[in-house]
């Protein structure tokens, strides 16, 4: 958190006090796909003072990375980042400002993460955002153009955006999400859409992530995820790490197996029987 933020852990609008949630602090760093960095922060970007930033989103299957690179994009701006997780039962309400009980006849509101990052000028992820119904988006449509507040009914307040303030959505393209409104839709541009990255790239991912794991089971992964793109399985390096931790608990568990004895146990744990399919040992 930066010195602003810890020094400020209350903001006044319109006469209500609102308490402020904490920015998100994770050991995310982007690898690879540089390009997709820049065409992020180019949607930031200001021109000038009359120009307004963009407010972008972020497609692609579950895995590819698409939480990270908001993340690593925010820190790229040196700017405090607080992710909002949407679910199909987000309310406008929890999107915005929720009272809460603060003692005996006493009422506080509790400003969530995208208030926050609103309020102090940092960037908001609202992540997995088209798990949202149409309810709660309608609540953020003053956001997302040149309006630039939110309205909480709750508290009887109008909150205008900081001049810095960013936001992004993130989305997975897969079918137990919702269909974004059209209203919506065109007021989150532009679209940047993450693929699978290369396999040099995920090796690179994976190296990251596991700095502890040997050159062979990392070997087995990449391999594994190349096979499996080729025939359009949906599976990520996400998936990727998950069974490369998974099977050097399994060795030191079962020293007597081999490594790739190991590997094919745990694809069989962590994606199922058909999945062993992909895997051919080098």
């Amino acid at each position: 958190m930066s010195e602003a933020s810890r020094a400020s852990l209350f903001a006044e609008v319109e006469g209500v006090r609102l308490r402020l949630a904490h920015p998100d602090v994770l050991p995310f760093r982007w690898v690879g796909q540089d390009d997709t960095l820049e065409q992020l922060l180019a949607a930031w970007f200001v021109l000038d003072k009359r120009d307004l930033p963009l407010n972008p989103r972020l497609v692609g299957k579950p895995g590819v990375g698409k939480t990270t690179l908001a993340y690593a994009a925010g820190q790229a701006l040196g700017r405090d980042v607080y992710i909002f997780q949407a679910t199909m039962d987000t309310r406008p309400e929890d999107l915005i400002v929720t009272p809460v009980v603060g003692g005996p006849g006493e009422i506080q509101y509790v400003a969530s993460p995208l208030v926050s990052a609103m309020l102090r000028g940092g960037v908001c992820v609202l992540d997995e955002g088209n798990r949202m119904s149409e309810k709660s988006w309608a609540s953020l449509a003053p956001l997302l153009d040149s309006r630039r507040y939110v309205e909480s009914i709750v508290a009887g307040i109008k909150i205008p955006a900081h001049p810095d303030f960013r936001i992004c959505a993130t989305m997975n393209d897969d079918s137990s999400t919702f269909e974004i409104p059209e209203y919506i839709h065109s007021r989150l541009q532009p679209q940047i859409r993450l693929e699978f990255p290369e396999p040099e790239e995920e090796l690179a991912i994976l190296r990251e992530n596991l700095p502890f794991a040997d050159d062979q089971i990392l070997g087995y992964v990449v391999a594994f995820l190349k096979a499996a793109h080729r025939r359009n399985e949906s599976y990520t390096v996400r998936d990727g790490i998950n069974i490369a931790r998974y099977a050097l608990k399994l060795a030191k568990r079962q020293p007597h197996l081999t490594s790739a004895e190991h590997f094919v146990g745990s694809v069989r744990m962590v994606l199922g029987d058909e999945a062993v399919t992909y895997f051919v040992a080098q």
